[in-house]
């Protein structure tokens, strides 16, 4: 492997994270704050990493679908993000971005590829309200924090008692304002040189529809039956006591 690598791939990258996560929590507990914790992620790379969050703890996995803002000629460039409910931010060293044609024409495409998302891997979610929760949002990596802040700006609309940020890396650079956007930001790896996210990876293959379609259904569906089991369970407790 080489030297930059850190993890295999993203669901051993989501194995770690979700210890750190949960020690986390466990110390929320402890204090007595009571409030539920609901894992969002970031698709549909982050996904896998959520998984095995979302089972640690126990909660839902849902989704908040953001997608970088770029200029035509430098598609890797990020110079904004928008989700699907068309929150927007831009880099502050636009000062054009509401007047250029080519700039709104980016923004409107990559609102559009957010809206195809949610409508493709929302069925799949179970649409819990996060209103007084912990809601952690989770990627499978962050380098510019685009997608991550307009993500954090969508979550707060929702009302919940915190929002947790929690990546296997960023870079060092980032931290200070992942802090300040979030209440917890949790970042195993925080490399002082980060070119690309996909560096600190052994496996990093793009994700196919049918497999985050797979993720939400692992851990979506699994919540679902216990739940109706449990309801279950109570009926017939109740039946023999009367």
């Amino acid at each position: 492997m080489p030297h930059s690598v850190l993890f295999c791939d993203r669901n051993s990258a989501g194995i770690q994270l979700a210890e750190a996560i949960e020690a986390e929590i466990n110390l929320v507990k402890a204090s007595g704050v009571s409030a539920s914790p609901i894992v969002y992620a970031l698709p549909r790379g982050a996904l896998p990493v959520a998984v095995p969050v979302a089972l640690k703890l126990g909660c839902p996995l849902e989704i908040i679908s953001a997608k970088k803002i770029a200029r035509p000629e430098d598609p890797e460039l990020a110079i904004g993000a928008v989700t699907a409910d068309g929150l927007v931010i831009w880099s502050s060293r636009l000062h054009d971005a509401k007047t250029d044609p080519s700039l709104q024409l980016a923004f409107q495409e990559a609102r559009s590829k957010a809206e195809a998302q949610l409508q493709q891997l929302a069925p799949y979610c179970r649409n819990v309200s996060s209103e007084g929760a912990i809601a952690i949002l989770i990627d499978d990596g962050i380098a510019t924090g685009m997608t991550t802040a307009v993500a954090i700006l969508s979550l707060r609309l929702k009302r919940p008692a915190a929002v947790w940020i929690a990546t296997p890396v960023a870079p060092l650079s980032l931290m200070a304002m992942l802090h300040e956007w979030s209440d917890k930001a949790i970042v195993l790896a925080q490399p002082q040189n980060f070119l690309s996210v996909s560096r600190f990876y052994d496996e990093f293959p793009q994700l196919e529809i049918e497999e985050a379609i797979s993720c939400l259904q692992q851990v979506n569906d699994s919540r679902g039956a216990e739940e109706t089991r449990g309801q279950g369970d109570k009926g017939t407790r109740g039946q023999g006591e009367i």
